[in-house]
């Protein structure tokens, strides 16, 4: 009776895992097709006159030509793009510079403040953006009467604030796998001063999540529109509205390039990670294989 129970539970099983699989299958493909509906249907209506239906390029042709005297509509959006981009840039380097090193002392030396220093990360998930601006409004009005001005890339340090809960966990899950304090001790041991041990340690251990916190930082500065509307400032987003007003096409095609860099570079970027993870791996990790050879003389009998 053991071998057809045997049977009968691999038989089981197998079935079990199919259907797993067929369902994963399912969910994929759905997923998949709703989210390249909408983007087939933005690169649709970027290339085909609305009124007639007919196929026409011109909205192209404007973001190709770039910034050029003749078309001086299109003047926000670049100025827009360029404000987004020195953007992305600040806010990844304040979100890194205040948010890892906080991070891995509380790890090492209070750990008891993990679960507040959590609490302070994900409390803007709770904050509406409108009142988060009520709130930024005078900050801001104090930042234009000093030297720093009223330019758009100071928008950086709000952002900072709305990429803190996904930036936060993106990097815990990362100081999760792996044991800093070992490693702490372990570089300490050897004469490495904190720096060198955040630089030379921590860091390429936490790659991937770094760069995963990063992208999830670009892609909340690239997409924000409220604050940066509600303050009065200039940035890709409001520069897309201003233009979709006089010319929908050329914000449907400059959207459609934005969707589609984006998820190249997340697609990019977490390759690079893998590869950097597969590579920095250890040797000894690896299992040990004998040795294939002659044996010693002294060996054989």
């Amino acid at each position: 009776m053991t071998a057809p129970t045997l049977t009968g539970g691999t038989s089981h099983a197998g079935r079990a895992r199919r259907r797993q699989a067929v369902l994963r299958r399912t969910v994929l493909s759905v997923g998949t097709v709703a989210m390249l509906v909408p983007v087939v249907a933005l690169l649709e209506y970027s290339v085909r006159f609305p009124l007639t239906g007919a196929v026409d390029l011109s909205a192209w042709r404007k973001i190709v030509a770039g910034r050029t005297t003749e078309y001086q509509s299109l003047a926000p959006l670049w100025s827009g793009l360029t404000s987004s981009l020195v953007m992305c840039a600040l806010t990844v380097a304040i979100m890194l510079g205040l948010l890892l090193p906080t991070m891995v002392w509380v790890r090492l030396r209070a750990p008891r403040a993990a679960r507040t220093l959590e609490l302070v990360c994900l409390l803007p998930l709770s904050i509406p953006a409108v009142v988060l601006v009520v709130g930024l409004a005078p900050v801001y009005r104090f930042i234009a009467g000093t030297p720093l001005g009223s330019s758009t890339v100071w928008l950086s340090f709000a952002y900072v604030i709305l990429v803190l809960p996904f930036a936060f966990r993106a990097l815990d899950a990362g100081l999760r796998a792996i044991d800093l304090v070992t490693l702490a001790e372990a570089a300490r041991t050897l004469g490495g001063g904190w720096s060198r041990i955040l630089l030379r340690v921590v860091v390429p251990n936490l790659r991937p999540a770094i760069v995963s916190s990063s992208f999830v930082t670009v892609a909340v500065v690239l997409g924000e529109f409220t604050v940066a509307r509600l303050l009065a400032r200039e940035n890709l987003q409001t520069a897309l509205f201003q233009v979709n007003l006089s010319d929908s096409q050329v914000a449907a095609a400059m959207a459609f390039v934005l969707l589609t860099g984006t998820t190249a570079l997340l697609v990019t970027l977490e390759l690079l990670a893998t590869r950097t993870a597969r590579t920095a791996r250890p040797r000894s990790a690896e299992p040990s294989r004998p040795r294939v050879g002659r044996e010693p003389r002294g060996a054989r009998r």
